[in-house]
């Protein structure tokens, strides 16, 4: 999962749109169907939109993030976010495959589809093990991925982004490629910043291995993990899985 790199700089403003807000509350009622919540496990944190979204709705989130760069813009966040919420947000900068805290949570995510960054079935096993050591029998552990169906249907094409904020001028070319034996896509993302306070124009290129997944293979390796699959929908409007769903969402119970 160690990926991004100078994409932590840009990362808020390339998804400034993404309404964390709405994905945080139906996360909450999916974690809250086990029983009452109070601490989350949030794997692969990266800048704490999540996290934050959650310690506002009243939870203790633990973030973990393999990034430097992401981890230290979670912690500028939960530093910005006022007394009453930064003891609710704690970030810390591990891996999310074989972190072990010594303590139960009452409820683990791992959002923004970081299951799909573990591309091999023993990272795979690894996140899904991480999950299951840090909660009670009966509680949930809610994820989503790129769900295999609206992959293969829709094919990932060429994607061009532009955006600007106070600080930069953001342009990102997103070029896929489908490896559709191996159920995975490389994106490669050329970014192209300019700072507006007068820094020189910088662009760099990272690839991202995204793995999509098909629901018999994820029962299985819940299944081995020791959880089991309770619901299956896309996020955050509940809505079933189907060939326009490529961000699906599933919570577990933990036996």
């Amino acid at each position: 999962m160690s990926v991004f790199g100078a994409y932590a700089r840009c990362y808020d403003l390339l998804y400034r749109d993404k309404d964390y807000a709405a994905e945080a509350g139906y996360v909450a009622a999916r974690l809250s169907e086990a029983g009452p919540v109070r601490s989350i496990l949030d794997l692969g944190s990266g800048t704490g939109r999540h996290a934050l979204e959650l310690a506002r709705a009243g939870f203790e989130v633990t973030g973990l993030d393999l990034s430097p760069g992401m981890v230290a813009h979670a912690e500028a966040r939960r530093q910005a976010a006022g007394a009453a919420l930064q003891p609710r947000l704690r970030f810390l900068h591990a891996d999310a495959r074989t972190a072990r805290l010594g303590r139960a949570f009452d409820g683990v995510v791992a959002l923004f589809h970081v299951l799909s960054y573990q591309t091999s079935d023993a990272d795979v096993d690894a996140l899904l093990a991480t999950a299951a050591a840090h909660l009670r029998p009966e509680s949930r552990f809610v994820f989503d991925f790129w769900y295999g169906p609206a992959v293969l249907a829709q094919k990932p094409e060429v994607r061009f982004k532009h955006l600007e904020d106070a600080s930069f001028d953001l342009t990102r070319r997103a070029e896929p490629t489908l490896r559709e034996s191996e159920d995975c896509v490389d994106v490669r993302y050329t970014v192209r910043v300019r700072e507006k306070d007068g820094g020189a124009e910088q662009e760099f290129a990272e690839t991202h291995s995204m793995r999509f997944f098909f629901l018999p293979a994820v029962e299985a390796a819940l299944e081995r993990a020791g959880f089991e699959a309770v619901s299956a929908a896309e996020m955050p409007g509940g809505a079933p899985l189907g060939e326009r769903t490529w961000s699906a969402c599933v919570a577990a119970r933990r036996r």
